[in-house]
């Protein structure tokens, strides 16, 4: 019998041509700045997504946290999508590791209420954590996979403009979302002050995430990555499988999606069973 296991795409398997890559990689000591396939997968990502700089996390959760702890201070205010994984899924480092308070709001489908946004901006006075920093997942997983369109992006960005805010976009599946949208993961993240994103999910790689955003940014980012001891040593060997996803894995999550529409379809054709096949 042939087992499935549709839990997640985390369950995915490095390909041949990773496993190959990880054996035959060229290393150094990362935390000191000396191995030459991180360096290569870092370059890779900042340029795929057209930001100065990116650093290699061992995962979405600590590429999330490092982002946070970055852009922000003690005491300050966060907002969060209410659904959001970040908010949710990632055992409360908002407030653990930044000792920032989250805002959550209401969202359609991912696409946050900027109205929502926008009321706890303004309350400006010595009671209340001022915000300044916006968080925004794509796609959005507790909403079913659901691509937030560009169009919000370009209105997030004019509000967060006007009020001097960043914002962090949790890619975990940024991939999946230009995939599905035809907008390039780049198109998305120069909306946005940063981008974190994973390798180990539909791309496949047994390990790790990146994260991406301005070199000031990355530089104080990889500081923070040690303080929480995210610091690996000779990485060369997993960063290489990170450099096989991005070259040969992006294009062929369009397949995933064709697949997981036809199992959608299928499975609304089985008594007792109810999908919404084109929410897929």
């Amino acid at each position: 019998m042939r087992y499935c296991d549709f839990r997640s795409d985390t369950v995915t398997r490095p390909t041949p041509q990773m496993r190959k890559a990880m054996a035959e990689a060229e290393v150094g000591d990362d935390v000191l700045g000396d191995d030459p396939t991180v360096k290569r997968l870092e370059r890779l990502a900042s340029d795929i997504l057209q930001k100065e700089a990116a650093l290699f996390v061992p995962s979405g959760t600590m590429g999330n946290a490092i982002a946070v702890k970055t852009w922000t201070k003690e005491g300050d205010a966060v907002v969060v999508e209410e659904m959001s994984h970040i908010y949710n899924l990632e055992s409360g480092h908002l407030s653990v590791i930044s000792r920032v308070l989250p805002r959550p709001v209401p969202s359609e489908r991912g696409a946050i209420d900027l109205e929502a946004v926008e009321r706890l901006v303004e309350r400006k006075n010595i009671h209340i954590p001022p915000v300044t920093l916006i968080s925004i997942e794509n796609t959005h997983n507790s909403h079913g996979g659901a691509v937030v369109p560009l169009s919000h992006f370009v209105e997030l960005r004019d509000l967060a403009d006007r009020y001097s805010l960043r914002i962090h976009l949790d890619g975990a599946r940024i991939f999946n979302a230009a995939a599905a949208s035809g907008v390039s993961a780049a198109e998305y993240a120069g909306y946005c002050d940063s981008i974190m994103f994973c390798l180990s999910k539909g791309l496949s790689a047994p390990i790790g995430s990146m994260l991406a955003g301005p070199e000031d940014f990355i530089q104080e980012a990889r500081r923070i990555r040690k303080l929480l001891g995210g610091g690996m040593r000779q990485v060369g060997v997993v960063a290489a499988a990170g450099i096989v996803a991005l070259e040969t894995m992006r294009e062929r999550l369009t397949e995933d999606h064709r697949r997981a529409k036809n199992l959608a379809s299928g499975l609304n054709d089985v008594r007792g069973m109810e999908v919404t096949p084109e929410l897929v």
